[in-house]
């Protein structure tokens, strides 16, 4: 009955699956590595216990060695002393015997007959010589009375007249040499005390034999011997392992079988090697490997089958060679032992894992099954059914809802039957609208064809050349001004080609354009032409447009006329030359920069309000492209003091070369090349990348002037550390870098021009052609970048510009949803914004364009009363604010301040200069900053941009 659900079978064999996977995963990766571990353990094991065996030995050596010391200075002190005691008893006995009547001489020889029977120890004694060397008193009657230069050892030395010569230059000291025993002709090793007794004529000795001192040494040997017995019998490795020790003579010291204990086994062979055992463990001593061989078992006695591993230390002390062994397939047992346990233990876990299984498959599916029952009879058209599972959690919550749900439909279906009779009623009146709806949508195609018409006439209207093509590059549609600039009737170029209109060599100019833009790309470029014998500048801007599915479906070209802008841009540059240098071009640029400001969001502010008026738009375009280009000179200026407003990012400089490259293609004759090679790195340049484009183009288009005959401009880039010193056009700081080096092969750079072209208004060119700032505003930008630039010259070989810019490493950046940041800008209409700005001018220029953004607007001119005035307003959506102001406060410490109290509030700033100068503060990245002059588009745009932020 269980297993009659499919649900139930699929639901049960999943987990089944799952957990059968997990089972044999578990075993097949652990099981192997428990092995190992264990039969590690048990090796180490047999290693730890003979290295606690072989520690003990070496200690009982050690505390051997120190009993030996110890005995042997106990004998000196002992020797020291009896020399002592023999002279005191020589002046005692001497007075007596004079007391006796007995003269000097007769004394001194009484006294010296009785220190010959002076006996302690074992057998010890005193021997006393005059200076000249003559035993006057030796127990010895060998020796008795004999001049010690006679005396002779087995080897042929006379040791004791050594000795009293030492003793007589010394005064004493304790000397060994060997002599024999008095009741022994072996000579032994001997340890004497000797004392210069020089007011007597003699000196006194006494020895102590070394053998005496080793035999104590040996019973203390035997004696740790027997408790080291003792204590390997309690150590046991694995479950058959054992140690034992031998000697240097292979003679079984230590071993718990009694075949072997006690005797030598050098004849015992090792059936691996066919050597001896004992020789093999010998030579394996101290190395740290394990010797394998076989050998037989207690319970197999004679069948060397059995593998073992045996350990070896030898212990230079004692001798001895301290040995452990175990079979090899005992240190397994006790991994296959564990093995067998986890595999029991698990075999269990999965039988109660499956009955929890099949409890729980049981507790889940079978409400589901009870309420697919109910859905059946459902369908069958028994809405009355419901399923009756009453339970607190998500699958009664399901069939709650599921009742619920057959309840409304019930409802539902009998509201339906009602409503249809309705809904007939009602799409009968809907029929007579459609009717007057057609007849409005006629009336409605006929005011499109008037607009049409509208349109058609605004555009042959427009001082500008507008053709619109398919993307087979067919004329679809073309202005006045367009047909009138090619002779041609507009009628007549509709669907034909483009190149059969403007001629082989203009359609060649253009054709990188028209691909740029089926790739649906903007692009645009000006170009000279020759009209009426006079020399125009046209600017021609290809649109790609797009249909619902962003796929390209026509161009759009417009080109304008430029010859008059570019006349007053070339005034303007041959002004601003001759009236402005180096530093004051700055502050000059920022008063020019809020004049432009007033100036364009006037002219921004007329051309909305008049919008319908065209003549009135015929004359604002050229004022605001004007205007738009002044901005753009006051940039060159503000890069070349410094102070341009710069945005530094990271920068995908190959990509930026690439789309550079592109854009000047138009721009460079046939017969200049541009080469790039980039190395991939993983750092990037750290700046402003539109200021960098504009010095890179700036670049290119000197080398283009200085190769008038053609030539080869190439872009290298490679990321490189700076450690050591480094000189460009200043000491390098240590540092990453992205060095990007500009070279072409063109006439290269005068003297004098090395000297000056970074100076502004400096130009080689002639006739006026230039303006002077192209280099002087790359080398603004660079400083102010952080980085350096250098120019290396070859005459007539070209010349090299290298500029070296901080890199960082490269980060990911992910855009925030679009669609996200388009659903917030929606609600910033009726927001409060804060305008700080002290020009008066600016201020209600800025203001009014922020009321044309929808914005509610409070204004003041300075920052402190900002700062008293902001706690005062209610739920502050923005502060807009320059960043230069009177007082003690700047518009950027304003902006600290305010994002510290409230960091919420969005907050662009607003300057001519750069934030290096407003106290050198940077600018915190939530804050926005908005380069002077503007237009309520670009106002607009920041604000959605400070969104992001």
């Amino acid at each position: 009955m269980l297993f009659r659900s499919k649900l139930m079978q699929r639901f049960f064999v999943t987990l089944l699956i799952i957990i059968s996977m997990i089972f044999v995963t578990v075993y097949f990766y652990s099981v192997p590595v428990i092995k190992k571990k264990v039969f590690e353990i048990e090796r180490n094991s047999s290693a730890i216990a003979l290295n606690s065996v072989f520690s003990l030995a070496n200690k009982m050596y050690a505390d051997t060695k120190k009993y030996r010391s110890q005995a042997l200075e106990s004998h000196k002190k002992r020797l020291r002393t009896v020399v002592d005691l023999a002279d005191s008893f020589f002046e005692s006995a001497v007075t007596e015997a004079r007391h006796n009547g007995l003269s000097e001489s007769q004394a001194r020889r009484v006294a010296f007959e009785q220190l010959r029977s002076f006996k302690y120890g074992d057998n010890d004694y005193i021997w006393i010589a005059d200076q000249n060397g003559i035993l006057l008193s030796h127990p010895d009657p060998r020796y008795q009375g004999k001049d010690t230069a006679t005396v002779q050892t087995n080897d042929g030395s006379t040791a004791i007249r050594a000795v009293i010569d030492l003793a007589l230059s010394q005064g004493e000291g304790f000397y060994q040499y060997k002599w024999n025993r008095l009741d022994s002709e072996k000579p032994l090793d001997k340890v004497s005390f000797v004392k210069n007794f020089p007011q007597k004529g003699f000196v006194i000795g006494s020895g102590v034999y070394l053998d005496d001192l080793d035999a104590d040494i040996e019973r203390i040997r035997n004696e740790a011997l027997i408790e080291l017995r003792e204590g390997i019998k309690e150590i046991k490795i694995a479950s058959t392992g054992y140690l034992f020790v031998f000697d240097a003579s292979t003679n079984m010291l230590i071993h718990p079988n009694a075949n072997i204990a006690g005797k030598n086994f050098l004849t015992l062979t090792n059936p691996v090697t066919g050597n001896s055992i004992a020789e093999d463990l010998i030579q394996v001593a101290n190395t740290g490997q394990e010797l394998y061989y076989k050998w037989d078992r207690p319970d197999d006695p004679g069948n060397y089958s059995y593998e073992k591993l045996s350990l070896v230390r030898y212990l230079p002390g004692f001798d001895w060679y301290i040995c452990s062994s175990v079979y090899v397939d005992e240190l397994r047992s006790s991994a296959e032992l564990l093995t067998e346990r986890i595999i029991t233990i698990a075999v269990i876990a999965l039988f109660v894992a499956l009955l929890l299984m099949l409890l729980f498959s049981q507790w889940i599916t079978q409400p589901i099954k009870r309420l697919a029952d109910t859905a059946v009879r459902v369908s069958e058209g028994e809405l009355s059914a419901k399923s009756g599972i009453r339970r607190n959690d998500e699958v009664g919550l399901l069939a709650h809802t599921f009742d619920t749900m057959v309840e409304r439909l019930r409802d539902s279906i009998k509201n339906l039957d009602s409503k249809v009779e309705q809904r007939t009623h009602a799409l009968a009146e809907k029929n007579q609208q459609l009717i007057i709806a057609s007849e409005s949508m006629a009336s409605a195609k006929e005011a499109l064809a008037q607009s049409e018409q509208r349109q058609r006439q605004i555009l042959d209207a427009l001082p500008a050349q507008i053709a619109y093509l398919d993307t087979s590059l067919n004329i679809l549609f073309v202005n006045r001004v367009f047909a009138d600039t090619f002779q041609q009737d507009t009628a007549r170029m509709i669907n034909k080609p483009l190149q059969e209109i403007i001629g082989d060599e203009c359609f060649q100019r253009i054709q990188k354009q028209i691909r740029t833009a089926l790739n649906g790309q903007q692009t645009a470029g000006e170009y000279t032409e020759h009209h009426q014998q006079r020399q125009i500048i046209c600017k021609r801007t290809l649109i790609p447009c797009f249909n619902p599915d962003r796929k390209v479906n026509g161009i759009l070209i417009l080109t304008f006329d430029i010859t008059t802008e570019k006349d007053a841009e070339r005034q303007l540059n041959e002004a601003q030359r001759m009236n402005a240098v180096g530093q004051m071009a700055g502050g000059l640029a920022h008063d020019f920069n809020n004049l432009l400001t007033i100036i364009l969001g006037n002219l921004h502010s007329v051309g909305d309000r008049y919008a319908e008026d065209d003549q009135l738009q015929h004359y604002l375009e050229p004022a605001i492209r004007a205007t738009r280009r002044g901005a753009d000179i006051t940039s060159r200026l503000l890069s070349f003091s410094r102070r341009q407003p710069l945005s530094p990012t990271l920068i995908d400089i190959g990509q930026m070369l690439r789309d550079s490259v592109e854009l000047l293609s138009s721009s460079l004759p046939d017969n200049i090349t541009v080469s790039i090679h980039n190395t991939p790195s993983g750092l990037q340049p750290f700046a402003d990348p539109g200021r960098l484009e504009d010095a890179l183009v700036n670049i290119v288009f000197n080398a283009r002037d200085a190769m008038p005959e053609g030539g080869e401009i190439s872009f290298t880039t490679q990321s490189i550390e700076v450690a050591n010193r480094l000189v460009m056009d200043e000491l390098v700081e240590p540092g990453n870098y992205c060095e990007i080096c500009i070279s072409d092969t063109g006439s290269g750079f005068s003297s004098q021009a090395l000297l000056q072209c970074f100076e502004p208004f400096f130009t080689s060119k002639s006739n006026g052609a230039g303006s002077g700032l192209g280099l002087s505003m790359v080398y603004g930008f660079v400083k102010q970048s952080k980085g350096y630039i250098s120019i290396q010259n070859a005459p007539n070989r070209g010349a090299t510009i290298t500029l070296l810019l901080p890199a960082k490493v490269a980060e990911e950046n992910i855009p925030k949803d679009s669609t996200e940041v388009q659903e917030r800008a929606l609600k910033q209409e009726g927001k409060l914004v804060c305008l700080v700005e002290d020009d008066p001018d600016v201020r209600s220029v800025v203001r009014q364009q922020l009321i044309d953004l929808g914005f509610d607007v409070i204004d003041t001119h300075s920052a402190e009363e900002a700062r008293r005035l902001i706690p005062l307003l209610p739920e502050l959506y923005a502060l807009v604010s320059d960043v230069m102001l009177p007082g003690s406060i700047n518009g950027i410490e304003l902006a600290d301040w305010l994002h510290l109290n409230d960091n919420r509030c969005r907050i662009i700033l607003i300057s001519g200069y750069s934030y290096q100068q407003s106290g050198d503060k940077p600018i915190n990245p939530a804050f926005l900053l908005l380069s002077k002059p503007f237009g309520v588009a670009d106002l607009k745009k920041a604000f959605h941009d400070s969104e992001k932020r």
